[in-house]
């Protein structure tokens, strides 16, 4: 099949979240499957020269290349993209957002025909990429160039929706009988993932139970009943986890490589992160691991109001990332008053997530809602047993074989979750049988792949 890749960012070349990872990997995983697949996005102003091999292909477009022969497409305009942010600024959002993403749709559905790739599938990720579909069905429906591409959506975090007020709907050169409730309406707004919900031919997420959760009033962010009515072509697939990158026994960022059959050296992991941390080396102590972004989503709320209590039991607390100013306020607090169980690193910093990951002993992970979730796959490649609350992606992976899950959303049952990880610790047979399963899982993007080309052919078909 030909596949074209669509999407707001993509690993390498520029991220802010998952989103890029899973456009970055899939590609390379359909490659390797023996499928044609292009990418295309933005060209940021983080997308230089001096970092990668780019080509010119045109006034506006410019070219590199993933994988063994992958064509990643960049489309160009530096008033809407030679920013520093990708979204945004301290300040919040663009203000032109909804500017810059329909010109990004049109000049990518335009691109295609340029460069003759008439894919079979268009691919296309969350709100910033939902004009696609939109365009396709109502602007461009008598050309044949395009009439039997199909269009597949990925919600990586329904959450996250790409509304505007309403009179910005004239901007999209669309007709305004698709401003209704069967089309981009939403609540008297403009909501470009409802636009591609409708419009296009099959929608998945990233994870089975979240392709449930998001059906639900309490998930699904007002999308609930639109995504009801067409859960016929409504999947989730668990997005893979690249074991290229997330690798203890190559891993270059720790200080001893293991693996499930040296797993004796794991310790001297943790000895590096409890020197790096500043905190008392002890082998006994368990270390408790956290890298995330700091938000109530990511379950900051019920552990805040834990922290106290945490920190008199026997633990250490390793937290990596930055987020929302409240919880930055909070944690610096607790870190000054318990320097010797908290360490915290309010930053973004690849080569410390490696050592959080390869020396904690739990990686707690207690998200109010996870739509699928990478830390927890990491985690268990580095025999750290996930601590998690049961939702979406989280649900999907672990269980009592290799982690510990609670599943009522309060301090109290995180604390009772805790609790009962650091008694399983202290018996060492039990937990050393509990770390040797765990490196046994694998959550590679193969699997992923075949999952997502079977989701292609029945669009293709359908």
């Amino acid at each position: 099949m030909k596949i074209a890749m669509i999407a707001s960012e993509v690993v390498p070349f520029a991220k802010t979240g998952g989103l890029a990872d899973v456009a970055g990997a899939l590609p390379l995983a359909l490659e390797y499957c023996g499928h044609e697949v292009i990418v295309i996005m933005p060209r940021y102003k983080c997308i230089t020269d001096s970092k990668f091999k780019i080509n010119r292909v045109s006034h506006d477009i410019s070219s590199s290349v993933m994988g063994k022969g992958i064509k990643a497409y960049f489309i160009e305009n530096n008033a809407y993209f030679n920013r520093d942010g990708l979204y945004g600024n301290k300040n919040g959002d663009y203000k032109d957002n909804l500017d810059r993403f329909a010109f990004f749709c049109r000049r990518a559905i335009d691109l295609l025909k340029e460069i003759n790739f008439c894919a079979d599938i268009v691919h296309l990720h969350d709100w910033q990429n939902s004009l696609i579909p939109v365009y396709l069905k109502n602007t461009y429906p008598d050309k044949s160039f395009y009439k039997n591409m199909k269009c597949v959506l990925t919600i990586h975090n329904i959450g996250y929706q790409g509304i505007f007020g309403k009179e910005e709907f004239g901007k999209l050169g669309l007709n305004w009988n698709i401003f209704d409730i069967n089309g981009l309406e939403f609540y008297g707004k403009v909501n470009l993932l409802k636009g591609g919900i409708v419009f296009s031919d099959y929608i998945n997420t990233v994870s089975p139970t979240y392709a449930r959760e998001i059906q639900t009033k309490e998930s699904g962010f007002g999308l609930d009943g639109l995504l009801r009515e067409r859960k016929d072509v409504l999947s989730g697939i668990l997005n893979g986890l690249d074991y290229s990158v997330w690798d203890p026994s190559a891993d270059r960022f720790i200080m001893q490589n293991f693996s499930g059959e040296t797993l004796e050296d794991k310790v001297f992991d943790k000895e590096d992160l409890q020197k790096t941390c500043g905190l008392p080396v002890n082998k006994d102590i368990p270390v408790l691991g956290i890298v995330s972004r700091l938000a109530e989503q990511k379950g900051f709320d019920i552990l805040a109001e834990s922290l106290n209590k945490l920190c008199k039991m026997d633990l250490q607390l390793v937290i990596l990332g930055t987020g929302d100013l409240k919880y930055h306020q909070i944690l610096k607090h607790a870190a000054e008053k318990y320097p010797k169980t908290i360490s915290l690193s309010l930053r973004f910093d690849d080569p410390l997530a490696h050592k959080i990951y390869a020396g904690s002993d739990i990686f707690l992970m207690p998200s109010k809602y996870e739509p699928c979730g990478l830390g927890q796959m990491i985690s268990l490649r580095y025999g750290t047993i996930p601590l998690v609350f049961k939702t979406g992606g989280l649900a999907d992976t672990i269980n009592s074989k290799n982690g510990f899950v609670f599943s009522d959303y309060s301090k109290e049952e995180l604390l009772k979750s805790v609790h009962k990880a650091l008694l399983v610790f202290t018996d060492k047979a039990r937990w050393m049988s509990l770390v040797t399963g765990a490196m046994k899982y694998n959550f590679s993007w193969k699997a992923s792949a075949d999952k997502y080309i079977k989701l292609y052919a029945k669009a293709k078909t359908g």
